[in-house]
């Protein structure tokens, strides 16, 4: 989504794509592992590779969350939802294609973007998900509670927030600097 000043003149807050052959130590180790996972630096990486200490961070919590005991393809259908929510173009694109290459079909991925699926389990996590972005964080004891009927325990509980949370941090990074799609459009729902 393009974002424009009141009087409709586009805005533009990009920073530039940083160059990964510029960086060294730590950094550059860092654009190299997810060299190695990509096939190439993608430009969101490359846009918040301006900082040494953004890039990690947002780094290490992908390959953290990657451990954990959500499985991919569901943390990739909360990240389809939260980017349609958040209007981020790139996430939204990026994440519908991981989530096929992580086995969820086509229609899987368009459910998840409309916070639906079939499989009431999923269905609980994307409510959940849904409720933490679009309350900002401001969920109740019963909403953490239909959470675990649905037959998550804490510690995945805990896992939804942390998707939910580096998804905004991505989604942000996207829509403010209006950083260029590497991957196919997709429509927004929402």
């Amino acid at each position: 989504m393009k974002r424009l000043n009141l009087q409709g003149e586009k805005i533009m807050a990009n920073l530039n794509l940083f160059n990964p052959e510029h960086a060294s130590g730590k950094h550059k180790r860092i654009f190299d592992q997810i060299h190695s996972n990509f096939g190439g630096v993608i430009n969101m990486f490359r846009v918040i590779g301006n900082s040494s200490a953004a890039l990690e961070s947002m780094w290490t919590s992908f390959g953290a969350l990657s451990q954990g005991k959500l499985s991919a393809s569901l943390g990739e259908k909360i990240a389809v939802l939260v980017a349609d929510l958040n209007h981020c173009e790139y996430c939204l694109a990026a994440h519908t294609v991981l989530g096929k290459k992580a086995g969820a079909t086509t229609e899987e991925m368009a459910q998840a973007q409309s916070s639906h699926s079939q499989d009431l389990k999923t269905q609980a996590a994307l409510t959940f998900a849904a409720k933490l972005v679009n309350n900002r964080g401001q969920v109740t004891a019963d909403d953490v509670q239909s959470v675990r009927n649905a037959g998550f325990d804490d510690e995945e509980i805990a896992e939804i927030l942390a998707h939910v949370a580096l998804n905004i941090f991505t989604n942000y990074t996207n829509v403010a600097f209006d950083v260029p799609l590497d991957f196919p459009a997709v429509k927004f729902v929402a």
